[in-house]
């Protein structure tokens, strides 16, 4: 038994210690890409959500006022279907800084009103979220989608936000609007909607930017991530080249 050799106590003990310490060292390591591989994740499902939005937003609004007719005295109030509240808005009946409608002959048949011809954007500030609503005027009959979130959603359903819209917070409009000699008249296309130079008339392109930050926190940072896209249009029907 003599000649047997073991391990002390202290031996056992500073054994045990380098063991732990390397399981320590592997969980972190572990822990810290899987957190990271979350971050990740839930930037780009926000950022795809953020950008499809985008873009959507942007060939909707590029189609405002396509008349391929020319038909005269085309456009109705989307409030309630009847003619438009000046023949001036063509197809943007409403500009403002959270907010837009549109109008477009997507049929080519000479009515406003069809499925999608009618379309209206809103930025509702107190859930964080942006609408569209689809409105129609068949026979002069109003008919309207509601408004459904179309990006983000609504406090009923936390769930399924993948991202919150906070341009309010970050100080920046959803929507400005220039002239043809890019000039900001956001504030005029609201106060002198009707002028042929600062109001609704005058629109040459609209810039549309989105500020989202993720709904959960960056597990990195403990702050949800902040993402911003921005695009600009022209809706090229807009422009008053024909009297119609």
């Amino acid at each position: 038994m003599k000649s047997e050799k073991g391990f002390t106590l202290v031996e056992v003990i500073v054994a045990m210690g380098i063991g732990v310490m390397m399981l320590m060292a592997i969980y972190l390591a572990v822990n810290s890409a899987q957190r990271s591989s979350t971050g990740i994740e839930r930037k780009v499902v926000a950022q795809q959500d953020a950008r499809g939005a985008l873009d959507l937003m942007a060939m909707e609004i590029r189609m405002a006022s396509f008349n391929p007719n020319l038909t005269p005295n085309i456009w109705v109030n989307p409030a309630t279907c009847g003619a438009s509240a000046s023949a001036a808005y063509r197809g943007i009946p409403t500009a403002a800084a959270s907010s837009i409608a549109l109008e477009m002959d997507l049929t080519e048949n000479s009515v406003i009103g069809d499925s999608n011809e009618i379309i209206s954007y809103s930025y509702n500030i107190a859930n964080n979220y942006i609408t569209r609503e689809t409105i129609g005027c068949a026979s002069g009959t109003r008919t309207t989608s509601g408004a459904q979130p179309f990006l983000g959603d609504t406090t009923a359903n936390e769930a399924l936000k993948t991202v919150l819209v906070v341009n309010d917070e970050a100080g920046v409009p959803l929507f400005r609007y220039y002239n043809g000699s890019s000039t900001d008249i956001s504030a005029t296309v609201v106060s002198s909607p009707t002028d042929n130079v600062l109001g609704i008339p005058a629109i040459r392109r609209i810039e549309i930017t989105l500020v989202v930050d993720t709904v959960n926190n960056d597990p990195n940072t403990g702050v949800p991530r902040r993402i911003v896209y921005s695009t600009s249009v022209i809706p090229r029907n807009h422009i008053p080249t024909y009297s119609y």
